[in-house]
């Protein structure tokens, strides 16, 4: 199964710890007002919301559901230095590395009660995280030895994206925009690589900068009200020089109250604050979406199960997610479409409807496909 691990990164007294906290729906991360609360990372699974799970079970009659999850690492404060060993930073960089996606929380309400640590405003705090990854960055990639008297081109092709990393982070450029952008690509003498060759090193290499990035602008509630989430985005999107789909506004205050509410509560309290979706949920739907992910659902008497894939996955590779002897033994798969699969009532219906098809092992898997497999011996 693809993973997906978000790393919770930011300086400390911003929000990450009580962000942890709305995420798990109880306190397993010592929020304490002083630097540092969070020593050793806390590491917690939670449900991608996904509504389309209990109708499934409904029909299926079943009332075992077990949804796609996503990890959140909460990752103690990182301050200025961090990347030469100030503050812990390097044991807290390390565990950034073993993560698929960083979510720079920043903060932009006022309270003189919460100490900010070297956090001035979200500008600034960004620029001091930022800084400290690729300064991370760059310390590795100096410790990279020239191939001095090779001819192999795959050598020569190495060293050359590592001579570009090196330019680019000394030009305070993440090299994650080397990975998505393909004029910075040109821009830093990599024209004749591709975005995967790319990534590829970067992986191989554990570059912090590389990772995927989401932003959480954690607000006030006054904000919110006043001001509302969409303007919030827009205001900040531009002073952070950022992509909207890339920032989520939320106040991690109200995630936590809406956390311990029952849902028809919840749901008054969202609509009350002009909300449709709660941040928390906002901010898995961007982690899916900037990975590249999609779900894929089965539906038996036993269980109905959502399964996290890549986009562009093949029903074979897919079929490996749910147990490794079933991509090699995979004979062919019964796929309808989610919305047929509710309207006719499960497999007999959709069959009877003539919306259910038999896919081969090249199908390419979409958002939402209900499926069975056919597996040989």
């Amino acid at each position: 199964m693809p993973s997906l691990q978000i790393a919770i990164v930011g300086l400390p007294n911003v929000g990450k710890s009580t962000l942890f906290n709305a995420l798990l729906k109880e306190q397993q991360a010592l929020a304490a007002n002083y630097p540092f609360a969070t020593i050793e990372p806390n590491i917690g699974v939670v449900p991608v919301p996904d509504e389309r799970l209990a109708i499934l079970a409904d029909v299926a009659k079943t009332k075992v559901i077990k949804p796609a999850t996503v990890e959140f690492v909460d990752i103690a404060g990182l301050v200025k230095g961090a990347s030469e060993g100030e503050g812990l930073g390097n044991q807290f960089l390390s565990h950034i590395r073993e993560c698929a996606v960083v979510c720079h929380v920043v903060r932009a309400f006022q309270d003189d009660e919460i100490i900010r640590e070297g956090s001035t405003d979200p500008v600034n705090d960004l620029e001091v995280i930022r800084m400290e990854l690729m300064l991370a960055d760059l310390a590795t990639i100096n410790k990279q030895v020239e191939p001095k008297g090779v001819k192999e081109r795959e050598a020569l092709d190495r060293w050359q994206m590592v001579r570009a990393f090196g330019k680019a982070l000394e030009n305070s450029t993440p090299i994650v925009r080397l990975i998505e952008d393909e004029g910075m690509r040109d821009g830093f003498g990599l024209s004749s690589f591709g975005r995967e060759k790319v990534a590829l090193l970067a992986k191989e290499l554990g570059l912090l900068s590389a990772k995927t990035e989401l932003f959480v602008l954690n607000v006030s509630e006054e904000q919110l009200m006043e001001t509302g989430v969409e303007a919030l985005n827009k205001q900040y999107c531009m002073q952070l020089h950022l992509q909207p789909s890339h920032l989520i506004v939320m106040s991690n205050k109200i995630e936590s109250e809406l956390a311990t509410l029952a849902d028809e509560d919840r749901m008054a309290y969202l609509k009350e604050l002009g909300l449709e979706q709660s941040g928390l949920d906002r901010l898995i739907a961007a982690a899916y979406s900037s990975l590249q992910l999609q779900s894929f659902l089965t539906a038996g008497e036993k269980e109905v199960r959502a399964w996290t894939i890549r986009k562009g996955m093949t029903a074979r590779e897919a079929a490996g997610v749910i147990h490794t002897d079933f991509e090699r033994l995979m004979i062919s798969a019964k796929v309808a479409n989610y919305a047929d699969f509710v309207q006719f009532h499960g497999w007999k219906g959709v069959k009877e409807a003539g919306k259910m098809r038999i896919e081969g092992r090249d199908y390419i898997m979409q958002d939402g496909d209900v499926v069975e497999y056919l597996i040989g011996k």
